[in-house]
């Protein structure tokens, strides 16, 4: 009799153990979170390694996500849409541009913020933007060196 009190035991406990790790992940990553949002929009040359979900961070927190990409026919250029939390307020002269998380890691998208006394509403344009910086190419510049170190 007393096997099978211990099997329901043990089952209580992993399953005891497994609601703790799944409270302690959703509070980790903000799961259950309602707190608002607003959107604001940037055009860039390039976005590359950039997707829909890619983290938006100032001072290497998180502070929002890429929520659209579009490719603006009139300028060829990359048209991203942002969603920041309320609680983050952007002065109009801030900076957004395509960072890299190493040689080798993924790309996110990082907001510096300005001076001004005004701020961004939602819906708004940082208008400060700078793409992404392809690696390889710059790889390819530094490898063919150039003709004028000789001289």
């Amino acid at each position: 009799m007393s096997e099978p009190r211990a099997e329901i035991l043990t089952g209580a406990a992993v399953l005891a153990v497994a609601l703790g790790f799944l409270v302690w992940a959703s509070k980790g990553e903000d799961f259950g979170s309602t707190g608002g949002q607003y959107p604001l929009r940037a055009s860039f040359r390039s976005v590359e390694g950039v997707t829909v979900g890619t983290d938006v961070r100032m001072a290497g927190v998180k502070i929002g996500t890429v929520t659209e990409l579009s490719l603006n026919p009139q300028t060829f250029f990359a048209d991203a849409t942002v969603s920041l939390r309320d609680d983050v307020i952007l002065p109009e002269d801030s900076a957004i541009a395509i960072a890299s998380e190493g040689l080798l890691g993924g790309a996110f998208v990082e907001i510096v913020p300005g001076g001004s006394l005004d701020n961004l509403a939602a819906g708004d344009e940082i208008l400060d933007t700078q793409g992404a910086v392809s690696v390889l190419s710059l790889m390819m510049k530094f490898a063919g060196g150039s003709s004028e170190e000789g001289q």
